[in-house]
């Protein structure tokens, strides 16, 4: 269905991009341009005929700007439903002029928010007047056109040029939906900025509001759809990473990625993480990304085959000589050299991201997951473990060295999979037990995955013998801790908190092994 030929344009916009093409194209059809401040003063610099929205109403701009399409002739233009006697006779009696298209896009909160501004100026940079005026063209479709995004424009254009100057109600109902979304997020944004600005984590209600960046080519499986969204958060990763090469992203690289980016953050020293299905099959520190990657491929060369590489360094020419050796599905860095580049330019399904920055671990913000019926909210977990927060329970302490693993292993037991239990030397994990129901089996199977690379390597030993090993929860029997010694692990770092704590406890110093708490667990499911 075409309606009536659009003969008048309501014209204010923030986002200045494609308006004089817009509004030209729209002069050229006899178009009556409407226009507010900034707006109207592009259009008449573009030589384009503009009336004033003040001029229109025959009502001052006024509270500095605060107050201008607030009123009848602006909403009634809009909301009247054409073709409803009474709604025309009432447009003829107040003497409105019906408005056909409404081309609206609002203050830049979300912008003025991120770049750190002062609570005035975000507050005055709360759009009222411009959601008012989408929600109404948005909730009067069926006659009127409502344009919030710059992309739509084209769209609109060619449905004109169609249409002898009108639009198919198919466009305005999407564009409406559209309408609805920005307004949505655009409250979302707000109410989530003042609920944090009141320090309230958990408000009495919370708005999401997210933009699509891309739609996927399916979900974690291939009968399952799925897409991306952004957040608008500024935080550096891979939802806003730029991809310089390889095809597009799946899914589940997406998860595994961001998975193995928040890993490396952790650490201060150059740091490597290979992830695989959203758990790490290998992390290491090193004097430089090479020697960083070459230990953590060490810890499970196998599984590493078509995994995620996540640096906390940028990308340099030999480290991606070393990952280019391997079947590699993406690599996740702040930046990469050209040497970098070059090398991988050869590699053409390899995706490479770059964020121009790493996440803050310890930046206090929220994760949301969805349950049958509603959403579990939580704040990301942020908590760290340093040296002084540490509890000896056994008759041994840890040695410096042994110290600066645990510390280590510990941090990286957070990004594991519970049950996890995490084997570390000199910097570099080296067994890996993840996701399992028994916490004992955890400890078994990183020592047999440990036992596996190095006999791949040709090693004489594995790897955990003289390591420590790190544990996310408390071992709530001594055979998860006695697998660990079996293993050859001489450190143990843990929670605490067992009621068996002290039969945990004697089995480590009949061991002879030290084992510290944290009073602090690290849950991830």
């Amino acid at each position: 269905m075409v309606e009536p030929v659009i003969r008048r344009a309501l014209i204010s916009v923030s986002d200045k991009t494609g308006l004089v093409d817009l509004a030209t194209f729209l002069a050229g059809r006899g178009v009556e341009l409407l226009s507010t401040g900034g707006s109207a003063k592009a259009l008449r610099d573009a030589g384009l005929p503009v009336k004033e929205v003040s001029d229109h109403t025959g009502f001052p701009e006024m509270l500095d700007g605060r107050v201008k399409t607030l009123h009848p002739k602006v909403h009634g233009g809009i909301l009247a439903i054409r073709g409803n006697a009474a709604h025309e006779q009432a447009l003829r009696d107040h003497d409105i002029a019906p408005i056909d298209l409404v081309v609206v896009n609002l203050y830049p909160f979300e912008n003025t928010v991120a770049k750190g501004a002062a609570f005035e100026e975000c507050i005055e940079n709360i759009d009222i007047g411009g959601p008012s005026m989408v929600r109404s063209a948005a909730k009067n479709h069926d006659h009127v056109v409502v344009v919030v995004d710059p992309q739509d424009y084209p769209a609109v254009m060619e449905e004109m040029n169609a249409n002898d100057g009108a639009t198919t109600k198919a466009l305005r109902r999407r564009l409406a939906a559209i309408a609805f979304a920005r307004t949505g997020a655009y409250d979302a944004a707000i109410s989530g900025w003042f609920a944090g600005q009141l320090g309230e984590a958990f408000p009495r209600r919370i708005a999401v509001g997210a933009e699509l960046k891309q739609m996927l080519r399916y979900g974690e499986n291939p009968h399952q759809q799925a897409a991306l969204y952004t957040s608008g958060k500024p935080r550096p990763g891979v939802a806003t990473a730029r991809q310089l090469q390889g095809k597009e992203l799946s899914f589940n690289n997406i998860n595994d990625t961001d998975a193995a980016y928040e890993l490396v953050a952790e650490f201060d020293r150059p740091a490597v993480a290979i992830i695989k299905h959203a758990n790490p099959c290998g992390v290491a520190i090193g004097k430089d990304m090479k020697d960083a990657y070459g230990k953590a491929l060490a810890c499970d060369p196998v599984s590493a085959f078509g995994g995620i590489v996540a640096l906390n360094r940028p990308l340099d020419g030999p480290t991606a000589e070393e990952i280019a050796k391997l079947f590699t599905e993406v690599v996740i860095a702040p930046a990469a050299d050209e040497a970098a580049r070059s090398v991988f330019a050869t590699k053409k399904n390899l995706r490479l991201l770059v964020t121009d920055g790493l996440p803050d671990p310890a930046q206090l913000s929220m994760t949301l997951r969805t349950i049958a019926g509603g959403y579990l909210l939580q704040s990301r977990d942020f908590g760290r473990v340093e040296a002084g927060d540490l509890k000896v329970v056994t008759k041994r302490a840890p040695s410096e060295q042994e110290l600066a693993d645990l510390l280590f292993a510990f941090r990286v037991c957070k990004h594991v999979k519970s049950n996890a239990i995490v084997y570390a030397k000199q910097g570099a994990v080296v067994g890996i037990g993840a996701g399992q129901m028994s916490r004992v089996d955890s400890s078994r199977i990183a020592a047999w995955k440990s036992r596996e690379a190095a006999e791949a390597a040709g090693l004489k030993e594995p790897g955990t013998i003289g390591s420590v090993v790190a544990s996310d929860a408390f071992f709530p029997f001594a055979d998860g801790l006695l697998a660990a010694a079996e293993a050859g692990a001489t450190a143990v770092i843990q929670p605490g908190g067992s009621v068996r704590d002290a039969e945990v406890i004697a089995a480590a110093d009949d061991k002879g092994l030290a084992m510290v708490f944290t009073g602090m667990r690290h849950f991830r499911h």
